[in-house]
């Protein structure tokens, strides 16, 4: 067995090693801590701990662990505005990111072929692209949210602006980084534009383009949580607000840690997708 073999075998026990020391760390020093002597019951509840001398305001892991426990039993629940289930919550969040992240597909890929296949087009449109790329998309919520005039759809432009330039960048360098003998060849045997796009420039520019669909859906996922902490209603960005707001500390760091795996979880999906494109190729 090779070295590079033993150390893919050996990476998740590692991880779960260094996990378990985290949260022996994390528990042993919020154990000793400064304890909630004297606080009050209700502001105890709220904070997800219980009012005894001894024990810290901030959570515990065993204190998140029950929360996530109680919100996996029944994460769809809907009992108001105010009081959604996590899963609810995050339906709403995924089908934004999705929606936006999409629709930037359609526009970033396209125009990346165009600007990576034409000098010209690509010398035209780079200054607009410098100018709009560094733009923060939270800068757009305001001017989103005054002319659609509605927060889910301002949410879902602010994902839209926020996954467009990855892809595009990415795309176009792909493209304009395809082999010239490929395309040479594809010449000399007279096939036409979109065929020599479709079946030699596209599947040479895959796995790039992949990987800034791959930066796009975690920026989008990074972003949708502040816009939805911005505009309110739905999505765990709101929801993570609405705890603080609550006082609810162990139910922000669930909701944190709920953030994190949906995030992780988009990103393999992609990369899945990108392994087996490669492997295709």
């Amino acid at each position: 067995m090779s070295s590079f073999s033993r150390s893919r075998m050996a990476a998740p026990f590692l991880s779960v090693v260094l996990l378990t020391l985290l949260l022996i760390a994390w528990q042993l020093a919020v154990r000793d801590s400064a304890p909630t002597a004297g606080l009050d019951p209700e502001y105890a509840k709220l904070m997800g701990v219980a009012a005894t001398t001894g024990k810290s305001a901030i959570p515990t892991p065993i204190d998140v662990g029950r929360k996530l426990m109680a919100a996996v039993a029944d994460p769809f629940y809907d009992k108001g505005p105010n009081d959604k289930g996590v899963g609810t919550q995050l339906a709403f969040s995924l089908a934004r990111v999705l929606l936006g992240f999409g629709l930037a597909a359609i526009v970033a890929i396209p125009m990346g072929f165009l600007i990576g296949m034409s000098p010209l087009a690509g010398a035209t449109l780079n200054p607009f692209i410098q100018v709009l790329k560094p733009v923060s998309p939270l800068a757009w919520m305001p001017l989103a949210l005054y002319t659609i005039k509605d927060s889910a759809q301002s949410a879902i432009f602010v994902i839209f602006i926020c996954s467009v330039w990855p892809m595009l960048v990415n795309t176009a360098f792909g493209v304009a980084g395809v082999r010239r003998e490929w395309l040479n060849v594809a010449r000399t045997l007279e096939v036409g534009a979109w065929r020599r796009a479709v079946h030699v420039i596209l599947p040479a520019a895959a796995p790039t383009i992949f990987t800034g669909m791959r930066i796009s859906i975690g920026i989008a996922w990074l972003v949708i949580v502040a816009a939805e902490m911005l505009v309110g209603g739905t999505g765990i960005g709101y929801f993570v607000w609405n705890q603080w707001n609550n006082l609810s500390l162990a139910d922000i760091l669930m909701g944190i840690l709920l953030i994190g795996l949906v995030g992780m979880a988009l990103d393999r999906l992609l990369a899945l997708a990108a392994s087996g494109v490669t492997w295709r190729e």
